[in-house]
C-alpha cells in the first residue's frame, strides 16, 4: 500500500520525437522542447541548459550518426526533486573517438560532449541492438 502510494506522489511526463536528419531540425526541435517544457511548468532555472543539451545531443545524432533518430524527455516530479531527462536514441554506429570529421570545421564541432557534462547532473551513452542512446539528466535546484 505505501509503495502505491509513493507512485501516486511521483507526476511524470513523456513526450518522444523523431529527429529529421536536415538541416534546420536542431532549431526547430528546440523550439518544440521549449513548448512542451513550458506546458509541463519545468522549472525556469533548468529551461535554458535543457535547450543546450538538446541541441548538442541532437546535432551529434544528425552528423555523426544514421538515421533514423528521436529525441524523448522525461519530466518527473516528486518527494523534493523534480529531473528532466533528455535521451537522443540513433542507428549508430558511433564514431571512433579521435577519426577526425570529413568536412566539418574542428572550430565549429567537437565541444558538445564537454558542454553536456558541464550542465547535467548525470550523462552517459547506452549502445543496445538498435543503435545508441546519448542522454543526459538536469535536476532542478
Amino acid at each position: 500500500m505505501a509503495a502505491q502510494l509513493n507512485t501516486l506522489l511521483h507526476a511524470a511526463c513523456e513526450h518522444v520525437c523523431p529527429v529529421p536528419p536536415v538541416a534546420g531540425a536542431v532549431s526547430v526541435l528546440r523550439r518544440r522542447v521549449a513548448a512542451v517544457l513550458a506546458e509541463w511548468s519545468v522549472c525556469p532555472g533548468i529551461v535554458d541548459d535543457s535547450l543546450l543539451v538538446v541541441s548538442e545531443l541532437t546535432t551529434n545524432a544528425i552528423i555523426h550518426a544514421r538515421p533514423p533518430a528521436a529525441l524523448r524527455l522525461s519530466w518527473v516530479r516528486g518527494d523534493g526533486d523534480e529531473v528532466l531527462r533528455i535521451e537522443v536514441t540513433d542507428a549508430g554506429p558511433p564514431r571512433p573517438g579521435g577519426q577526425p570529421l570529413g568536412g566539418v570545421d574542428p572550430d565549429e564541432h567537437g565541444r558538445g560532449e564537454a558542454i553536456v557534462h558541464a550542465l547535467a547532473t548525470r550523462h552517459g551513452i547506452r549502445i543496445h541492438p538498435g543503435g545508441v542512446t546519448r542522454w543526459a539528466e538536469l535536476t532542478a535546484v
